[in-house]
């Protein structure tokens, strides 16, 4: 058995108060978009993780997809399997990739083996492999709050436009980006710009990692600017970066970015 799992992008990040268990409360959008790993769950004698593409370099007990597999293996006594993963999506870069591997894990071994686990269960079991992973349980624009795992599904759609993903030659160490940070709480909730028309997002909406980030990462800052250079109507790193998206009213024919490694485009 087969799937894809996606991406998200972070529409602004406001990072509101530090919480008496070390993790911060903060206020972001969540949106899906069609930049896909590729999974493949198969029965086996043996457990096995196989990897290719992108290899990510940890042991197989800490592995997403590992771990997706032993809480429905501890709680449903099913067989081994193998899981194939092809790693396309760069991780590191705060789009979830490696968060959307293990929720689909969980997903393909719901059908895979017929267990019939309910959406309500799979959220609370992909909430415990990582704060944005019950959200590719569901895989709709959402409003995310708590360290963001509390969702509220909002009525968003980018249909039409397209974005263009830059990936720098560097990856941001989230939990260093927290300590960094200054929380605080912004003026209008994100609740409420969200509903702006989008050519009013870059003037209102923004990502509260970006202050001390571009500060020891200067090239992420020259990569936001050159995607407004070359007729984005909004630009922003996603999470704690190191991907920095553009959103364009229409496929740009011609992209000027000098500062990219790599870069991608999308329809929405």
């Amino acid at each position: 058995m087969i799937c894809f799992p996606n991406i998200k992008i972070n529409i602004g990040l406001d990072i509101l108060s530090k919480r008496e268990d070390g993790y911060h409360n903060i206020e972001t959008v969540f949106y899906p978009i069609a930049y896909e790993d590729i999974l493949e769950i198969l029965p086996s004698e043996k457990f096995e993780l196989i990897n290719h593409g992108l290899i990510i370099d940890c042991p197989t007990e800490k592995n997403l997809c590992y771990k997706a597999f032993k809480i429905i293996e501890e709680r449903y006594d099913i067989p081994p399997v193998k899981i194939i993963l092809y790693k396309n999506v760069p991780f590191g870069t705060g789009l979830g990739s490696g968060s959307s591997d293990a929720a689909h894990t969980l997903i393909l071994l719901n059908k895979l083996f017929k267990l019939n686990i309910s959406e309500i269960e799979l959220l609370n079991y992909a909430s415990l492999l990582g704060a944005d992973c019950a959200f590719f349980i569901k895989n709709k624009p959402v409003s995310a709050t708590g360290i963001g795992n509390i969702f509220k599904e909002i009525n968003l759609n980018l249909s039409g436009k397209s974005i263009v993903i830059c990936f720098p030659d560097l990856k941001v160490n989230t939990a260093n980006a927290y300590k960094n940070c200054k929380p605080q709480k912004p003026q209008q909730s994100l609740d409420y710009l969200i509903n702006l028309p989008t050519s009013h997002w870059r003037n209102s909406i923004k990502n509260d990692f970006e202050d001390t980030i571009f500060k020891e990462y200067p090239v992420l800052k020259k990569i936001k600017n050159e995607l407004y250079k070359n007729g984005a109507i909004y630009a922003q790193m996603s999470g704690s970066g190191s991907a920095i998206y553009g959103i364009f009213e229409t496929k740009p024919k011609k992209l000027n970015l000098t500062n990219c490694k790599t870069i991608n485009i999308f329809t929405l």
